[in-house]
């Protein structure tokens, strides 16, 4: 050491090299902030269209609500099986040996152990080259230039170092939305009024209220005569859980739903002997608005969660009789056997360019934006809010019947910031939709949708809000997702994509139909075409079929389809018979009625209105130049 070299520089030099050591920059073309159920998918998504991808995720797992948050019973899409979903659930019943060895709870027809869910997940991102998983890292603040996100920087939590993320393009598939609130996009945050919305849910008022939160528990039964009662919890109350079961109720008039206490248990029945704890009436839903938060609050807030968690636990121990359920020892690496996060209802939601909301829904085809021509993810659960730990917040909102639907791109793509696609539960809906677009199925999709969109604004050199919808409704049908949501038309159907292209322009429309906790819309593939319905679709497309039968032939329709496909010069001349059979078609006789599967594979087939009219955020069509 040089003795006349002053000792606070000697320790100023070691200090920045220190700090040098310790900061790591990264480069990658796609950043997926969050390693959740929507962010999983976004980043195996954007990794298998050959694009240079990173999921940042703080947690040890993959998969979020379904896995690390412990609610591993799927709610809705069991007829729906779209994308990733698809691959998802049938990996599940690979692990399992088929699908009845996983309908165990009468709450979903899929239940699972958590740590399968992220072995699968951990599995799917392993086999993709492209994709880099980086556990440990807490989101910081998101990096831009102006009204371009241009990464995000985190905390090393095992190196207690910074890490920089350089990215062309950032997917905010946080549980919070925290990625956009960070980058000064706009969002909402709370219940809209009726009056602000369209929507006539009884919503009087707009208020800053979300959904209750919950932390999840496993039991798993270690046996007859064994004793896993936890320790009795501080603050312990039975009467905290009174109307939680017929069981223990003071009084009729506090019953939240009207099961007994093994009814309550097999709500969440697991394979091998666990049961998911996640019950909303008088159980372990809390309310907590852990949003605006700051780390140590959320640190405070999450330990209240569990804290209301372990005393349900124990109520159903000592109250209610089941000693020999414990909270599961082969679930979570973590010393408190709980989940490794909250299950997180709603946050922050996007103000994108569009907004979709419960007239999007429930009437889909009658709104002045055709929304329903730019889906890109499908759903089909009643719209469910958990409000009952906030009494000032409307309680008629649980299970509000809806038909099946589809989630518009646009509500992925915020209105004027670029570089950035929100997924998760920050998409840009209405409070209410929320209520049904959360749920896992619709996150797992929406996040497949907001990776291919990354993936291809990039491959494109385009910002997301450039890329044409129907790019990427293409590269989804690719990729065995659904754009419309029809129950009776499944992906192994030999005209499915026929199918999915002819709705999503509108030409034959589905009929929705509410249906208890899987809601429905038929596409009726079948029924005959009436010469008025057909002519009602091509409205919009400025054409019209000529016939006076009331249900158009099969000749009406081929002369249709030939013409029209000869002024946008897509096709010549059908050989219509050799056509028929070419596309899997029988029974070819051109004087009898068509059905709409035959409609729509012979408009696909020919004219391609699905690619020869270009559709935009609103579901407007315009005529691609020849």
């Amino acid at each position: 050491m040089n003795p006349k070299r002053p000792v606070p520089l000697i320790i100023a030099l070691l200090l920045l090299a220190s700090t040098t050591r310790t900061q790591e920059r990264i480069r990658t073309q796609v950043l997926v902030v969050g390693g959740g159920t929507g962010g999983t998918a976004a980043g195996i998504q954007s990794a298998r269209m050959g694009v240079r991808t990173l999921i940042a995720e703080e947690g040890p797992w993959l998969g979020g609500m379904l896995s690390a948050a412990g609610v591993s019973a799927i709610d809705g899409n069991h007829h729906m099986p779209s994308g990733l979903w698809g691959e998802f659930r049938e990996r599940i019943y690979r692990v399992y040996g088929g699908p009845e060895k996983v309908s165990t709870g009468w709450v979903s027809f899929t239940l699972f152990e958590p740590r399968v869910a992220d072995s699968i997940w951990k599995w799917m991102a392993a086999k993709e080259k492209n994709l880099t998983v980086r556990h440990g890292l807490r989101f910081v603040k998101a990096m831009r230039e102006g009204d371009r996100v241009t990464g995000a920087e985190f905390l090393d939590l095992a190196k207690g170092g910074r890490v920089t993320v350089t990215a062309d393009r950032t997917i905010d598939a946080s549980e919070l939305g925290d990625v956009m609130a960070s980058a000064g996009i706009p969002f909402d945050l709370g219940m809209e009024a009726g009056s602000v919305t369209g929507e006539k849910v009884n919503v009087p008022s707009t208020n800053d209220i979300i959904q209750d939160m919950t932390f999840a528990a496993i039991l798993k039964d270690y046996g007859p005569g064994t004793d896993r009662t936890l320790p009795r919890p501080a603050d312990y109350d039975s009467m905290e859980f009174d109307g939680c079961c017929r069981d223990f109720c003071s009084t009729p008039s506090k019953l939240t739903t009207n099961v007994d206490k093994t009814q309550m248990l097999d709500y969440g029945r697991l394979p091998n002997g666990k049961y998911m704890i996640n019950w909303p009436g008088k159980g372990n839903d809390i309310y907590l608005n852990m949003v605006p938060m700051s780390q140590k609050e959320r640190e405070q807030a999450v330990a209240a969660a569990k804290a209301k968690t372990l005393r349900f636990v124990y109520f159903i121990q000592k109250q209610l009789g089941f000693k020999h359920l414990g909270l599961a020892e082969d679930e979570f690496p973590t010393a408190d056997r709980l989940p490794i996060m909250p299950y997180h209802r709603e946050g922050r939601r996007l103000k994108g360019v569009v907004r979709f909301d419960l007239n999007h829904i429930s009437k889909p085809y009658e709104q002045k934006q055709a929304l329903y021509r730019t889906g890109v993810a499908v759903g089909d659960y009643p719209v469910d809010h958990h409000h009952r730990e906030n009494l000032s917040a409307p309680q008629h909102l649980g299970f509000y019947p809806v038909p099946s639907f589809n989630i518009p791109l646009g509500a992925l793509i915020p209105a004027k910031h670029d570089g950035i696609v929100v997924c998760e539960k920050g998409i840009s809906v209405s409070n209410v939709a929320n209520g049904t677009t959360r749920l896992q199925p619709v996150v797992m999709l929406t996040g497949q949708a907001a990776g291919t969109l990354a993936a291809i604004s990039l491959i494109r050199k385009e910002q997301p809000r450039s890329v044409p919808v129907r790019s990427v409704q293409e590269e989804l049908l690719r990729s065995g997702a659904y754009l419309m949501p029809y129950y009776d038309v499944k992906p192994l159907d030999p005209h499915f994509d026929d199918i999915q292209r002819i709705g999503a322009t509108g030409i034959l429309k589905g009929r929705g139909e509410p249906f208890q906790w899987a809601n429905r819309t038929w596409f009726r593939p079948d029924s005959l075409v009436g010469t008025t319905e057909i002519n009602e679709g091509l409205s919009p497309f400025g054409v019209r079929v000529a016939s006076d039968n009331e249900k158009l032939t099969v000749g009406e329709a081929l002369r249709f389809a030939e013409g029209w496909a000869r002024r946008l010069g897509v096709a010549g001349t059908i050989d219509a018979e050799e056509s028929w059979m070419r596309w899997g078609l029988d029974a070819f006789d051109r004087k009898r009625a068509i059905r709409r599967v035959e409609l729509s594979v012979l408009l696909n087939r020919t004219a391609d209105p699905f690619d020869r009219f270009a559709v935009d955020h609103a579901g407007g069509l315009t005529p691609r130049k020849k």
